[in-house]
């Protein structure tokens, strides 16, 4: 656990970074650390292990004052991910590695195989990356380098500096799913700053939303965040469509969908005409021969075609993304939904097969159902990852 304790930071200009910080950080989860640039978001970071040293307060780590601690002791038991990965251009990526390590004691041959232990975790192939250097890596490798050369001494807590902001989107994305991975597997303590709420959003635990002059404007779980926004700022801060991402917090489990209106593609364009009118849809789902769904066939299109015939001979529109009622949550349903042609999402299990469809209906039904649970103090689903959406 790390603790601030009224802590302040001021610069000899009368600059004040952080303005009586009080903040609680439990241990083993990912608190994030957001705001404008400016707002005091780095500093609170880099006051934990004492690159920068507060004015006044106490910081807590574990119920011992950092300030107690000898700095370079200190820094060795907490890991540190920056912005540009700080590599050592001259050395190796398992030597970048494995530098903690052998600066603790460990000898060289041990902190290698832990290198090439770490360089597997973080989704790196140490047979062919481990003899070569920082240039030959792409900024995504490079990122994973600098994560794997921050838990190479096993800290107990993980700081990360703007960590992902200097990577496309594709592979920032994918770099924010490996943290999620890792910590899922690691449970380690982590406080990650960002400017981007939606990295905040997707990656935390907790959320601490900054406002300028070092003020703390926030603290909440992200679905809280997304909710409840304490004031106007933290409002426009999070952003308009905030109610959209909140559905990322939501199960699909308990979404009703409809069953009926789905036929094989062996069924006969008569029987489907009825079904379709008996159950009042003006598109019926095929699904060939092990349950999967082939595409979506407009009743308009069956009544010109003759009676007798398949709907395996009938042209059919394309289904699009389908989404998992078990592991997706509200708002991938509602993706499927708005990109699908038919205004329905289709449901499917582990193995691709269609369990059934929503609709608009059924979402707004399932939405309405959720925010009055979440309103009542109900939780989101243990589990469902933010990044589910």
């Amino acid at each position: 656990m790390i603790t601030f304790e009224g802590v302040t930071k001021r610069y000899p200009d009368g600059t004040v970074a952080v303005d009586s910080l009080d903040l609680e950080i439990p241990g083993g989860k990912i608190a994030v650390l957001v705001g404008p640039s400016g707002c005091g978001k780095t500093t609170s970071l880099r006051m934990i292990n004492r690159l920068v040293e507060p004015t006044s307060g106490r910081i807590l780590l574990d119920g011992k004052d950092v300030q107690d601690a000898n700095p370079s002791v200190l820094r060795r038991g907490i890991g540190y991910v920056i912005q540009q990965t700080g590599l050592f251009p001259h050395r190796t990526i398992e030597d970048n590695i494995a530098t903690v390590p052998m600066l603790t004691g460990t000898d060289k041959r041990k902190a290698r195989e832990r290198a090439r232990e770490l360089m597997q975790l973080v989704g790196l192939d140490e047979a062919t990356m481990a003899k070569r250097y920082p240039h030959q890596l792409s900024g995504g490798q490079q990122q994973r380098v600098g994560v794997a050369r921050a838990l190479a001494a096993d800290p107990p807590v993980l700081l990360m500096d703007e960590p992902f902001s200097a990577v496309d989107p594709i592979v920032r994305a994918s770099l924010q799913d490996e943290l999620i991975r890792l910590q899922a597997e690691l449970h380690k303590t982590v406080v990650l700053v960002t400017h981007d709420v939606e990295e905040a959003i997707k990656v935390g635990d907790l959320v601490a939303v900054f406002r300028p002059g070092g003020h703390l404007a926030q603290v909440a779980s992200p679905e809280r965040l997304l909710g409840a926004p304490v004031d106007d700022y933290v409002r426009d801060f999070v952003g308009f469509d905030r109610g959209i991402r909140r559905l990322s917090f939501f199960p699909a489990a308990d979404l009703g969908l409809a069953d009926r209106a789905i036929l094989p593609a062996a069924a006969q364009v008569s029987d489907a005409i009825a079904t379709a009118k008996q159950e009042g849809e003006p598109w019926l789902l095929v699904t060939g021969e092990q349950g999967a769904p082939l595409g979506w066939a407009s009743v308009a299109d069956l009544e010109g075609m003759p009676p007798l015939s398949t709907l395996a001979d009938v042209p059919l529109a394309e289904v699009g993304h389908t989404f998992r009622p078990d592991t997706d949550s509200l708002r991938a349903a509602l993706d499927a939904t708005i990109l699908s042609r038919t205004e329905r999402a289709v449901a499917v299990d582990a193995d691709g097969r269609v369990l059934g469809t929503a609709s608009y209906e059924r979402l707004r039904d399932a939405i309405r159902a959720a925010e009055e649970a979440a309103d009542r103090g109900g939780a989101p689903a243990p589990g469902l990852a933010p990044g589910a959406a």
